[in-house]
């Protein structure tokens, strides 16, 4: 295997965790959405997939987990099922691309050995783009809602509007970076991972050796 394509592998791969963790983080933050209030300068509030939040101009914060999973607003439904799915489907391709790659020893070496960790590292590069698509989903999802609602015009002026949390941001980062990492594992993939050629010319050819019946007779020193 060549420098370049494992160097492309290790790249992916640290991206890859990078972009795991940002979605991760992302399904975890309680900052989807956030409002603030003429009436209440001294307090802001935060929506998250898992609760809601309180923050103080003083530093405090507190927050309360919804009460009921089927009162949650829908857009928050569809957020929470596609973040959990692209997390479990980026874990799995962690998980595969990790055997797949080249300073990994999980195969016997050989030509089936590097076939067998191509077919990882596809599969893992794979799983990547789709875990990108599926963390970008939901959260371009609740932006647009979140826009449609901030400048609809039959809502008075002076009604509060939910605006764009760093949440949203970190999940974008996060899905561009899984897409850009499972690129990276497919274009590792497609340089060439045959075994060198074995050297036929390396060791000399043994002579067979003949028993002693079938040995050719010495010639004789006299002459006739």
């Amino acid at each position: 295997m060549d420098l370049c394509a494992s160097t492309l592998e290790l790249l992916g791969m640290v991206v890859y965790m990078a972009a795991w963790l940002c979605a991760l983080a992302t399904t975890l933050m309680p900052q989807w959405l956030t409002l603030s209030t003429d009436l209440l300068l001294t307090e802001s509030y935060e929506l998250g997939l898992w609760e809601t939040c309180v923050v103080q101009d003083m530093g405090g914060m507190e927050c309360r987990p919804y009460d009921s999973l089927l009162g949650l607003p829908q857009d928050i439904k569809v957020a929470r099922i596609f973040m959990c799915i692209s997390l479990a489907v980026g874990l799995l391709g962690l998980l595969l691309t990790i055997p797949g790659l080249y300073l990994v020893n999980s195969f016997s070496q050989g030509l089936e050995g590097c076939r067998a960790k191509r077919i990882m590292k596809v599969a893992g590069g794979v799983l990547g783009m789709v875990a990108g698509v599926l963390s970008l989903v939901p959260v371009s999802y609740v932006a647009h809602l979140t826009v449609m609602r901030y400048f609809d015009e039959s809502v008075p002026e002076v009604v509060p509007r939910w605006e764009f949390g760093d949440a949203l941001f970190c999940g974008w980062v996060g899905g561009f970076l899984l897409l850009v990492a499972g690129l990276i594992l497919f274009a590792s993939s497609c340089s060439s991972l045959t075994p060198p050629p074995l050297n036929l010319y390396s060791l000399p050819q043994p002579h067979p050796i003949l028993p002693d019946s079938i040995k050719p007779a010495p010639a004789s020193s006299h002459p006739p």
